[in-house]
């Protein structure tokens, strides 16, 4: 008996303290869109037609970083490098078209966070190789689902496990991720918990159903009308977990980052082709007025929607104006989870100081960049960009649009920017500052937004008379590459 009530008494003290060390590690919530061009955020103040109050109230109550980039212009690089917290360089993840086994061998935020005693989750697409094993990475709770073809988990929508299945049909796979990250902050209301949310917007196959077009009537392209439908969706799941945050007094207790993958693919000439016939295409999104697109290490390849909400933490209304990247991602949060990490195991810099505004000084001296055949790097407001054999430099204060090349007037700068650019590839896998060739595609990219030359105008897609059955039939034998 006397041991039962030391046990009690012993319970009751440490329970406290317990609650207590809970509560300064906050929970974190990453949304990572796709595609999803830099003009194409309200609280950016470049567009009229886009609709995000939620992710604007983010805006309002937190910051927008005015130079948040990512590390690649391209999908699996650039989640390989959130996700790990590493250049995805260093470890053999270049571009879509390399295999990303090495991935396998980084360990996660997930991972890390579990160790903290975290709760972790994830639903949306994933691209990092087999959806069916994405537990395997640090991830408690995982809904694979980047269309409306069939998806995985092993979690329902009510927050009960199930065993690890294939999901079918219940609505729009936008609405049913946001649903399902809901549930998740429900049952795991009470411990630390991480949360990855990837919605497959709007990135193409578009697909959204006429709840949300119906939001953008009027003449545009049908495109258009399609990434801001896209877009609306995602913004409502947005809407929806805050309110779920709020519902059990978590919001001061929740980081938030929302951040775009990479920019719009444009396609240069942003035709508006028929949606069926096309689905590799302009994705009706817009990087203006950054220059270039997706596949290129411009600005609007790789400078992305980037936002960063505390309450209470971090001040409202911020326009944060220093460099940061989803390299940071990783490095605040595993601080924050008060974990201990070796020099050099991780990329980015924790941004909480800087973010609060103990830490007056920029987060990074440089910022690197290496894609295939292109590498850039950013030093302030320089930034030096090469593709093969060219070579540019930018005064990105004055010209964010990168139309000027001071590359002749200042070849002290770009000389002390390819210096620093070439230590940094040495130790990349492989080393150096280009892995690749610059390819057809890259070089029609810099033609066109670098060096001023008109492109040619392709012939228009023509609608596909394939049966809409038979193509989604032939969709579903491709798997997981059909939406990627």
């Amino acid at each position: 008996m006397r041991t039962s009530i030391l046990s009690l008494i012993v319970f009751l003290a440490v329970l406290p303290l317990v609650a207590a060390e809970s509560a300064a590690r906050p929970n974190l919530l990453v949304i990572f869109t796709d595609d999803h061009g830099w003009a194409d955020l309200g609280a950016q103040g470049v567009r009229q037609d886009i609709r995000t109050p939620h992710l604007d109230t983010l805006a309002a109550g937190g910051l927008r970083a005015a130079s948040g980039y990512v590390t690649a212009p391209q999908c699996v690089p650039s989640r390989a490098g959130l996700l790990s917290g590493r250049y995805q360089n260093r470890f053999g993840v270049e571009s879509n078209a390399e295999s990303v086994a090495p991935f396998a061998a980084e360990r996660t935020i997930a991972e890390r966070l579990k160790e903290a005693g975290y709760v972790t989750g994830m639903a949306g697409k994933w691209h990092l190789g087999d959806n069916t094993k994405i537990a395997e990475h640090g991830f408690d709770k995982v809904f694979f689902k980047h269309s409306n073809a069939p998806g995985f988990w092993n979690m329902d929508l009510e927050g009960k496990d199930i065993e690890p299945a294939e999901q079918r049909g219940g609505g729009y796979h936008l609405d049913l991720i946001a649903d399902f990250a809901c549930a998740f902050i429900k049952r795991h209301a009470r411990q630390p918990f991480f949360f990855y949310l990837a919605p497959r917007a709007p990135h193409t196959p578009l697909d959204a159903p006429p709840k949300y077009t119906s939001r953008f009537p009027g003449e545009m392209p049908e495109r258009r009308r399609q990434a801001l439908a896209m877009i609306s969706a995602v913004d409502d799941g947005v809407g929806r977990i805050l309110a779920t945050l709020r519902e059990h007094k978590l919001e001061e207790r929740t980081l938030i980052f929302v951040i775009g993958d990479n920019g719009a693919p444009l396609k240069i000439h942003k035709l508006d082709s028929p949606l069926p016939s096309d689905p590799g295409g302009w994705d009706g999104s817009l990087n203006e007025p950054m220059n270039g697109e997706k596949g290129t290490l411009c600005e609007g390849g790789i400078r992305t929607p980037w936002l960063a909400y505390w309450k209470g933490a971090i001040p409202g209304g911020q326009v944060f104006a220093h460099p940061v990247i989803s390299l940071d991602v990783a490095a605040t949060v595993v601080a924050l989870a008060g974990l201990e990490i070796r020099p050099g195991e991780l990329d980015g810099v924790n941004l909480i100081p800087f973010f609060t505004g103990e830490n007056k000084a920029a987060p990074h001296e440089r910022l690197c960049w290496r894609w295939t055949a292109q590498s850039a790097i950013r030093e302030g407001k320089w930034k030096l960009l090469r593709g093969g054999p060219r070579e540019y430099l930018f005064d990105l204060d004055a010209d964010p649009g990168e139309k000027q090349n001071l590359l002749d007037t200042h070849p002290e700068i770009a000389k002390r920017l390819r210096d620093h650019l070439q230590a940094w590839g040495a130790d990349l896998q492989p080393p150096g500052v280009e892995s690749n060739s610059l390819g057809r595609a890259a070089s029609n990219y810099f033609d066109y937004y670098l060096d001023g030359k008109p492109a040619a105008r392709p012939a228009p897609a023509q609608e596909s008379q394939e049966p809409a059955a038979r193509r989604e039939e032939r969709n579903k034998r491709r798997g997981i590459q059909a939406n990627q």
